[in-house]
């Protein structure tokens, strides 16, 4: 079965808000590469899907805009030929190599992560939120960035349960960024 991950920047006050933290910088933009390309697939709610596709899908010109540095191509090339599956219950249809996600959520993200392949990532706020209280995510990943954001967004606000996690692995940025990754600790009993 292969695991969903779920990603995020988040500052230290929790908010995880895309503009809440530092601005992506070229090994930020390198890292967030390589962890999109070890989906599969990418797994996002209609408010996370719009907003990465405003962002992120070549333009009908064939050409990326002005505003992207060189270090952002990759990154923008590698997300915009990932194959996305988007829950919405408001959307009728969905491009930009992407399908919809009906029924029910449990039982639609088991059937994805029962599909063969390295793993699933999942990125935004209420999905995740969802899959978490579901127990449906295997790892964790947060880009804790050096800043107090004070408003915004809060990661997993009104998570129904604690969740104990333990760290796999991390990595530090020049920026005072660190990246953790945790997965779901198995609780003898």
């Amino acid at each position: 079965m292969r695991p969903l991950r779920y990603s995020i920047n988040v500052s230290l006050d929790g908010c995880c808000h895309h503009e809440a933290g530092l601005p992506p910088d070229e090994e930020s933009m390198h890292y967030w590469t390589a962890q999109v390309e070890r989906a599969d697939a990418l797994l996002y709610g209609r408010v996370t899907y719009e907003m990465m596709e405003s962002a992120w899908r070549k333009p009908a010109t064939g050409r990326w805009p002005d505003w992207m540095g060189e270090w952002d191509i990759p990154f923008a090339e590698t997300i915009d030929r990932a194959k996305k599956h988007v829950v919405s219950s408001t959307l009728n249809e969905v491009d930009w190599n992407a399908e919809l996600v009906r029924g029910d959520l449990r039982e639609a993200v088991q059937r994805l992560k029962q599909e063969p392949g390295e793993g699933l990532s999942v990125g935004g706020v209420t999905l995740p939120l969802a899959l978490a209280d579901l127990g449906l995510i295997d790892e964790y990943e947060f880009v804790v960035h050096p800043v107090l954001a004070g408003h915004g967004p809060t990661l997993l606000a009104g998570l129904r349960e604690r969740i104990q996690l333990e760290l796999v692995d991390r990595h530090e940025f020049r920026s005072g960024a660190v990246a953790i990754r945790c997965r779901p600790a198995l609780i003898a009993g």
